[in-house]
């Protein structure tokens, strides 16, 4: 259902997909039957000629069990949304799995600044490639990534990944997520920066393993390509 809406760009995005789609069953399904039940109790119990209306306090027994009933079936409802929320929060956000590359993701106002690893593939060498409002990623590649601002709040997400993270100064925030297929995707500020946040956004290529070494060569710093 959210596919239609939104293509899925990253290896969890199904699974954000999922808890969307049973919270929208499970709430949809108490939201019609309480709308029904609504609806014929007001047809049901309308105002008839010679018809006194009878005073109810719903602290009889046999009307409590009208009550507690459906607020149990309801309860046990919320306990499978919880434990389906946890697990793939889980994945998500905790259980993250082994890297095989490191990129900086730097928010500021009002505009991202990532810092990748050159060919060498390790962050924090002389053939970093740093840009502005532009990420390149190979496919089919875990990618942690170092979250941090500059300046305010900011929120890095891409909604084709099912990813957001808040941004916070100060703290370095580590996330990851898995490509998983070629083509160019949104990235936006989810959180209120200031005037310029309508404007904070920046682009995500993701390309097969042949681009994106070819990229990576021609961006490569020329103090370390001249060596």
């Amino acid at each position: 259902m959210i596919e239609l809406l939104q293509q899925s760009g990253s290896s969890f995005a199904s699974d954000i997909n999922n808890l969307i789609l049973w919270i929208t069953i499970l709430g949809g399904f108490w939201l019609v039957v309480a709308e029904v039940i609504l609806f014929w109790l007001v047809w049901k119990f309308r105002k008839k000629p010679g018809v006194k209306a009878s005073y109810i306090t719903g602290e009889r027994k046999e009307e409590m069990k009208w009550i507690h009933w459906p607020h149990n079936l309801i309860l046990l409802c919320d306990v499978i949304i919880i434990v389906m929320a946890i697990r793939v929060w889980y994945t998500v956000k905790q259980d993250l799995p082994p890297a095989q590359s490191t990129i900086r993701v730097i928010g500021q106002q009002w505009a991202w600044r990532y810092v990748m690893p050159g060919a060498d593939n390790i962050l924090g060498t002389a053939d970093d490639i740093e840009t502005v409002d532009e990420l390149h990623l190979k496919v089919d590649t875990v990618y942690h990534f170092k979250l941090e601002s500059t300046d305010v709040l900011h929120s890095f997400s891409i909604p084709q990944f099912r990813l957001k993270q808040d941004a916070l100064p100060g703290r370095i925030i580590t996330g990851w997520f898995k490509p998983t297929k070629v083509g160019n995707f949104d990235i936006q500020c989810a959180e209120m920066c200031g005037i310029g946040h309508g404007i904070m956004m920046s682009k995500l290529f993701v390309e097969t393993a042949e681009d994106y070494d070819k990229w990576i060569a021609g961006h490569t710093p020329a103090a370390v390509t001249s060596r």
